[in-house]
């Protein structure tokens, strides 16, 4: 496949290390040659020196035949316009834009595009690892909103059911439970036992209240 990615700083120049590795076609643009030093010794896609939004760059680049291009400068506008025009006017089938400073996020998000925001994410992980190092994070949605947890069921919640554990819980919802090495999909009348496996769908506020609830010793 082939790609683009905009801007050559670390996140740009690990992002075409790893493409490329992948076996596809990489072009990097970005407007100072010396940013290209960050690229890995081994890595033998296609350098353009040039501002990213030209439209004679990006016609260098061959976004016309780009399967995906990824805008990661430390911009955010210029990443919102350039990653716009990739999909509005070039009809690039895939377009992600980095969100580099958190209170400009919604800049990105007024033009509809899939957007990563390392600084919300690295923090939030962060902050889950130092609050509550006994989940497991197993898959995150989005920027983080939304992720899927891996906790085990203490003794005090043995042969009580999911539904009882999950009570008006809104923003935790089951999605596998695992027991002796076999998983299947839990209902609200499933019987729990102790060193069970159970990955749930969760905000960060639900997981909270989830851990919280283990925690505590179930009434009789």
């Amino acid at each position: 496949m082939n790609f683009i990615v905009i801007g050559c700083g670390r996140v740009g120049a690990e992002l075409a290390h790893h493409l490329f590795k992948s076996g596809h076609q990489v072009v990097v643009v970005d407007a100072n040659k010396q940013a290209f030093n960050r690229l890995h010794s081994d890595f033998r896609g296609r350098t353009l020196e040039g501002e990213g939004l030209a439209e004679n760059v990006l016609e260098r680049a061959g976004i016309r035949e780009a399967d995906g291009l990824a805008a990661v400068t430390n911009s955010d506008a210029l990443n919102a316009v350039v990653s716009h025009a990739a999909r509005e006017f070039f009809n690039v089938p895939v377009v992600v834009a980095r969100n580099y400073d958190p209170s400009l996020r919604g800049l990105i998000e007024t033009f509809g595009l899939q957007t990563v925001g390392s600084t919300i994410w690295g923090a939030q992980r962060v902050e889950e690892m130092l609050i509550n190092p006994s989940e497991k994070v197993v898959y995150s949605a989005g920027n983080g909103e939304v992720e899927i947890y891996e906790v085990c069921i203490p003794e005090e919640w043995n042969n009580r059911t999911l539904g009882e554990l999950l009570d008006q819980l809104k923003e935790c919802r089951p999605v596998a439970l695992t027991r002796a090495g076999r998983s299947s999909l839990p209902e609200a009348v499933t019987i729990l036992r102790v060193d069970d496996l159970l990955n749930v769908s969760s905000t960060f506020e639900g997981i909270g209240v989830l851990t919280a609830r283990l925690s505590k010793k179930a009434e009789a």
